[in-house]
Order: structure tokens, then C-alpha cells, then sequence
């Protein structure tokens, strides 16, 4: 990253609020699908599970996805996730490009 960036200036306190609000509101709209996420912004749900993990988050990946869900992700999956047509798989593989080799 660069050391300059804005965004590294955030005090902890301010980012956390800052990343706690974005989670609350993803569990709040279930109709934002991860695959959409993917293809809109390279990211979703389970990339934050996956960030969170990188961050020093000592739980698994299971348990990771559950903090970021709101519940166990099989749940979530069952309860609200909806089958990807090949328009959003294509949309999300063009998206992923962009991450620059990962997300």
C-alpha cells in the first residue's frame, strides 16, 4: 500500500466504525447478492470474511463467514442466496480482472 494514502491516515477507531457499518448493512440487504457484489466491485461478503482472516482474525474460514453473514453461511446461503445465471458469472469473471491478480 501506499504510505501516503489517505485512507492509511484513518484513525483505527474511525475505520473500524467505518468497516462495522458496511457489514451491518450487508446483513441488512440480502437482496445484494455476493455474485452481484462480484461483478459490480470484485468483492463481496465472503472476500470480507476472507480480509478479515488476513487482517489476524483467528477463527476459520467458517467462522470468519459467520461474523461477516450474521449467522453460519450455509444458512445464509439456503435463506438467501439465489442461483447465478451465466450473465452474472460472466459479469463477476470480467469484474475479478480488474483486482489486479487478486481480491
Amino acid at each position: 500500500m501506499n504510505g501516503n494514502d489517505q485512507i492509511d491516515q484513518l484513525d483505527d477507531a474511525v475505520a473500524a466504525a467505518a468497516f462495522r457499518r458496511l457489514v451491518r448493512h450487508l446483513q441488512n440487504r440480502h437482496d445484494a447478492q455476493n455474485i452481484d457484489l462480484m461483478g459490480l466491485a470484485g468483492f463481496c461478503r465472503n472476500c470480507l470474511a476472507d480480509w478479515i482472516r488476513d487482517a489476524g482474525f483467528e477463527g476459520d474460514k467458517a467462522a470468519a463467514r459467520e461474523v461477516i453473514h450474521g449467522m453460519p453461511f450455509g444458512e445464509w446461503k439456503d435463506a438467501y442466496q439465489t442461483e447465478a445465471t451465466p450473465e452474472q458469472i460472466a459479469r463477476m469473471e470480467e469484474s475479478l480482472k480488474k483486482n489486479g491478480g487478486g481480491h
